[in-house]
């Protein structure tokens, strides 16, 4: 080997350690970062005709494992689906309340079952009397906060569909020009690295959504397609189309045509819908079966509670002086019954004196027109058998024989069981998830232990290759002076 070959060698040799530590650097920096994926320069031996010219890079490499990658991103949609739908039931059971520790709408119950006892019991007190007054107008209250829970719950879900479409639609369009990009430059430099991870992230945010899959493509670019077989991404990005609802009531539903399904190309690929694109599991999943499933049983129940409640106090044996057929203490505000019924709930104004009614009617009957004897207990008594007798029910998920409050408190077991059930789910799903990104950051991310050493023998190569041009440099100076 001639001192010039020596030279270029070396020389050589200080660039490739130089690309080295500046690669070693980006990865320490980034050890952090979120969808970084640590890289590493690949180098082979530079040949001049027969002879070593030293050595050259050929690419940057990153050290990702595809499949572990797939695997976790899969699970991610579960899990994202399972934090949602856990954290909206404890949201739901809380404002419902815990039947064993007397909170919400059992509470009310139960204090109207004591103030109607207490009243048979001193049916002369107007202050009984007042008391099982307030008492229903805070079971109405109850209904009435829970039936606008649910309301505000679906429009909410609703809303967040339209968001969550928005960011996935903005993800593929990503996706879809980082292919451009990546198409028309060299794949294994260090430029292409970083958009690789860039396109990595933006999977990442649409499989929070939705599950996808990733396939591989010419010249570096990828489609990007629902394990369903639903194409997002082929060459172009594809508009996933939804029409939030801007007035949302009760009787709003996808399949009467008042809510919004996802589409892709007339494709549906809404979470729960017969099509055979529809979407499995995600944030997407989550939301649908809220706005679509659970949260209108929670209502339809609330219903249920509340016709109950109407029925039971309705009897016309109860009360001799109403007209037959009428409704009792609480009444429907427009006597439809059906679905909003617990949010028309309402006392009867002939028993509120801010209506213009009088509390003694409880005790005389609601179509009495003056007062009659102050220890009259028949229909207080005819009352409260009503609100303790266990009729049968079997509607709305609800089935047996309940009193009021026993009804009530099956009501709040059921949320609290859609709780358990969630919770249940999120917490081994999240173990895995937890399991698989820990494994994914070992085969991806960065060491830094290990880029430590790295740059330790990096330094050791350049001082190496820098006195080998310092011995030549001076082997040469001594051939100048002979």
């Amino acid at each position: 080997m001639t001192l010039s070959s020596a030279i270029n060698s070396a020389k050589s040799g200080l660039q490739i350690t130089s690309l080295r530590a500046d690669i070693a650097a980006t990865n320490v920096s980034n050890a952090s970062t979120p969808g970084y994926v640590s890289r590493a320069l690949v180098v082979s031996e530079k040949r001049v005709g027969e002879s070593s010219g030293g050595v050259q890079a050929i690419g940057v490499s990153r050290s990702q494992n595809y499949a572990l990658t797939a695997e976790r991103r899969s699970l991610t949609s579960d899990y994202a689906q399972a934090d949602m739908l856990t954290s909206t039931w404890k949201t739901i059971s809380a404002q419902i309340g815990n039947s064993s520790e007397g909170t919400g709408l059992f509470k009310a119950f139960s204090g109207l079952e004591s103030t109607l006892s207490d009243l048979a019991l001193s049916p002369e007190s107007s202050s009984n009397a007042s008391a099982v007054l307030r008492s229903a107008k805070s079971v109405v209250q109850e209904f009435h906060d829970l039936s606008q829970m649910v309301d505000s719950l679906r429009a909410e879900a609703d809303h967040e569909i339209a968001n969550g479409v928005d960011i996935v639609n903005s993800a593929l369009k990503t996706i879809q020009d980082i292919n451009g990009r990546l198409s028309s430059m060299d794949r294994s430099s260090s430029q292409a690295a970083g958009l690789i991870d860039e396109r990595n992230r933006a999977l990442d945010t649409i499989s929070e959504y939705m599950p996808v899959q990733a396939v591989d493509r010419q010249y570096g670019t990828i489609d990007v397609i629902t394990p369903e077989g639903v194409y997002l991404l082929s060459g172009t990005a594809r508009k996933i189309e939804f029409n939030p609802t801007a007035a949302f009531s009760q009787g709003d539903t996808l399949a009467n045509g008042t809510l919004s399904g996802m589409t892709v190309d007339g494709i549906s690929i809404t979470p729960g819908s017969s099509s055979y694109g529809a979407v499995s599991s995600g944030v997407f999943g989550a939301l649908f079966t809220l706005r679509d499933q659970d949260l209108p049983a929670v209502g339809a129940q609330l219903d249920a509670l509340a016709g109950d409640l109407i029925t039971r106090f309705s009897d016309d044996a109860l009360d001799p002086t109403k007209t037959p057929g009428e409704q009792g203490i609480f009444v429907d505000s427009t006597g439809a019954g059906g679905i909003g019924l617990a949010s028309r709930i309402s006392v009867n104004a002939a028993i509120d004196p801010d209506q213009g009614g009088g509390t003694w009617r409880l005790r005389d009957g609601l179509g009495a027109t003056t007062p009659g004897p102050t220890g009259n207990t028949t229909i207080l008594n005819g009352l409260l058998g009503a609100f303790k007798s266990a009729n049968p029910v079997n509607s709305a998920g609800i089935q047996g024989s309940f009193s009021s409050v026993e009804m009530v408190a099956q009501f709040a077991s059921l949320a609290g069981q859609s709780r358990i059930q969630n919770e249940t789910v999120l917490s081994s799903t999240s173990s895995q998830h937890a399991m698989l990104l820990e494994a994914e950051q070992a085969q991806n991310g960065v060491d830094v232990d290990s880029q430590m050493q790295d740059l330790l023998l990096i330094e050791q190569a350049y001082a190496a290759n820098a006195r080998v041009i310092e011995i030549a440099s001076q082997m040469i100076q001594r051939l100048m002076e002979i």
